[in-house]
């Protein structure tokens, strides 16, 4: 029993955080005065037994949208490690806007490890009832809060494009930007001619295979491109990929999309309304062959995803033994030129690593800690990027991926990955940041078989 003279000792830690490097370099910053209003508060209970750790636990220029944070991680590590007893932070929102982020936070982490947590401002702790009623009280306005500036920053978005603002990044292939600033799309007096020049190509029925062998030999790539802040985006070869790409996107026709939303007359459309319909009618059997499931072809969802650790390419390869078992392995490209037992190259079993691949993947979108490290990353190239729509539709992949055809989750495979490293002794998964918005598009087509199951 506690002496009441003689309190037990309470290890205090504060947690600071600021969204921006702004400012930090005043003499006295909002880092500072957070810090100063926790160790007040630590102060003034010090005959309660609180007393301050060592450590400091400052987020300097991070947002609460990530839990990615060094020094809450540093913060996570001393309370499973029982070095601390109470997290201080001046306001909710400093360690946390996201209420699914919280309750993680609180729930898994501090209430598992004994730690009880304290808002100073905010005039509550987890000690007593009211303060966990407060508690929920308070992180459910932090996180209406933040769904309020979603919710601008997508509205701002749509409006500017129906203004005619390019709003993507880096211009297709046939445009250029009259003005960085106000990001207009003007046609680009080179690439344009390239870009009808496909189409009538197309429309005139010439196969893919030619036309793309025909781009090579006139030296045709994809757009080249240097950003704002000086880097250079290289083009490469156009490939089938990318030609199919260009032959679906309506930009060309002078409209800009939002969603599944496009908006006409923003800008000088490079292709006529017949040019563009006979292309389509043209491509219309050749896209329909390429996505369905062909029952006459090995399949081999990693197609084009697998490389050894020398950078080189697995190529998809088969035999067929005289009792009609079918073996299928990823070679290394050289195996199939050069003596592989000499080369000493890796030939992987298909079912194994796709198996493993895939486990792995659905192990990773189940994880939300692993989805918020990914999201920054595509909400930096994809303005449109709807998080929270994205975490639920990955936690939620693994009830319908049993529910999908093959080729429909090979599409999904090709959507995410970006590449796969075949190590010895085991195998590197990389995703495609890119490919989160394409992802939650494609799974939605698929919310009736969820919906059902």
């Amino acid at each position: 029993m506690n002496n009441p003279n003689n309190p037990r000792r309470l290890r205090c830690a504060v947690y600071t955080r600021k969204s921006t490097q702004e400012g930090l370099e005043r003499e006295y910053n909002s880092i500072e005065a957070q810090r100063d209003a926790g160790q007040a508060y630590i102060a003034s209970r010090r005959c309660e037994g609180w007393i301050p750790v060592g450590d400091d636990y400052d987020d300097a220029g991070f947002s609460a949208a990530t839990m990615l944070r060094p020094a809450l991680q540093r913060l996570l590590s001393d309370i499973r490690s029982g070095k601390i007893d109470v997290v201080l932070v001046y306001k909710l929102d400093r360690l946390s806007r996201s209420l699914r982020d919280f309750v993680h936070l609180y729930w898994e982490v501090m209430q598992e490890n004994n730690v009880a947590f304290v808002s100073i401002t905010q005039h509550f702790n987890t000690a007593d009832a009211i303060g966990k009623l407060m508690m929920n009280i308070m992180m459910s306005f932090a996180e209406f809060d933040r769904d309020l500036d979603v919710d601008r920053a997508r509205d701002k978005m749509i409006a500017s494009k129906k203004k005619g603002l390019w709003m993507h990044g880096v211009p297709p292939l046939g445009y250029d930007l009259k003005n960085r600033r106000h990001r207009r799309l003007v046609p680009d007096p080179k690439e344009a001619p390239l870009v009808r020049w496909i189409f009538e190509q197309v429309a005139e029925g010439v196969p893919t295979a030619q036309l793309v062998a025909k781009l090579r030999s006139r030296g045709a790539t994809s757009k080249f491109w240097t950003t704002g802040n000086g880097r250079e985006i290289v083009g490469k070869p156009i490939d089938k990929s990318l030609l199919y790409k260009m032959l679906a996107n309506r930009t060309y026709l002078g409209e800009l999309r939002h969603g599944t939303d496009w908006f006409s007359s923003a800008h000088e459309p490079i292709i006529d309304p017949d040019l563009w319909a006979r292309a389509q009618a043209a491509t219309e059997t050749r896209v329909r062959a390429l996505t369905a499931p062909d029952a006459s072809k090995i399949p081999f969802p990693l197609r084009g995803l697998v490389f050894a650790t020398d950078g080189r390419a697995m190529t998809p390869w088969h035999t067929t033994k005289r009792n009609g078992r079918t073996y299928r392995y990823y070679v290394h490209t050289r195996a199939l030129h050069e003596s592989a037992k000499l080369l000493k190259l890796p030939r992987v079993p298909a079912g194994e690593l796709e198996a493993a691949i895939i486990e792995q993947l659905r192990l990773v979108l189940r994880t939300p800690e692993l989805i918020s490290a990914i999201l920054p990353q595509a909400a930096a190239l994809d303005p449109d990027l709807d998080e929270p729509k994205i975490m639920v539709s990955m936690l939620r992949l693994h009830e319908i991926w049993e529910y999908l055809a093959g080729h429909e989750q090979t599409q999904m495979l090709q959507l995410l990955i970006e590449r796969i490293v075949v190590h010895e002794d085991r195998a590197e998964l990389r995703l495609r940041p890119m490919g989160l918005t394409s992802f939650v598009r494609e799974l939605e087509t698929h919310e009736g078989i969820e919906e059902s199951a």
